[in-house]
C-alpha cells in the first residue's frame, strides 16, 4: 500500500513539473489561437496568416444533400483569403473562448469556442514559433 502512495506522489510531482515547464508556452499558444479567431472576426488577413502553418488542413464533416457525410478540407491560403474578404465587415464582441487542452513538447491541442462553431486545433512549434497545423470544426446546432 505504501508503495502505491509513493508512486502516486511521484506521478503527481512529474505532472506538476510538466505543467510548470509548459506554462511559458501557454501564453504563446493562446496568442496564436487568438490571432486565428480574432483575426477572423476583424477580417485581419495578416493576423490570420500569422497563426497558420502553410500546410494547414482545416476540416469539417458536412452533410450532403443526399444525407450522406463528406469531409471538406480548406487550406491555409483559402482561409486567409476568406478572412481578407471579411475586411470592412468586422464582427466585434463575438465569442472567442480559448482553452488549451494539452501541451507536450512542441505540440499542443486547443479548443476555440466561437460564436457559431467550435474548433479543435493542433498547434506545433517550429523554429520557436507556434502555428496551427490542423483544425477539425463543427457548427453549433
Amino acid at each position: 500500500m505504501q508503495r502505491r502512495i509513493f508512486m502516486s506522489s511521484a506521478a503527481l510531482a512529474a505532472a506538476s513539473t510538466a505543467a510548470t515547464a509548459a506554462e511559458p508556452e501557454a501564453a504563446a499558444i493562446e496568442a496564436c489561437a487568438r490571432d486565428y479567431i480574432e483575426g477572423w472576426y476583424a477580417g485581419d488577413a495578416a493576423r490570420m496568416e500569422r497563426s497558420l502553418h502553410p500546410e494547414l488542413a482545416k476540416r469539417i464533416v458536412a452533410r450532403r444533400p443526399d444525407g450522406r457525410s463528406s469531409l471538406q478540407t480548406m487550406g491555409a491560403m483559402t482561409l486567409v483569403q476568406a478572412t481578407r474578404a471579411r475586411a470592412g465587415k468586422p464582427e466585434t464582441g463575438k465569442r472567442a473562448d480559448v482553452k488549451i487542452l494539452d501541451i507536450f513538447g512542441r505540440t499542443a491541442s486547443v479548443r476555440v469556442d466561437a460564436e457559431s462553431w467550435i474548433d479543435y486545433m493542433h498547434l506545433a512549434q517550429e523554429d520557436g514559433r507556434w502555428r496551427i497545423v490542423n483544425v477539425l470544426w463543427e457548427l453549433r446546432a
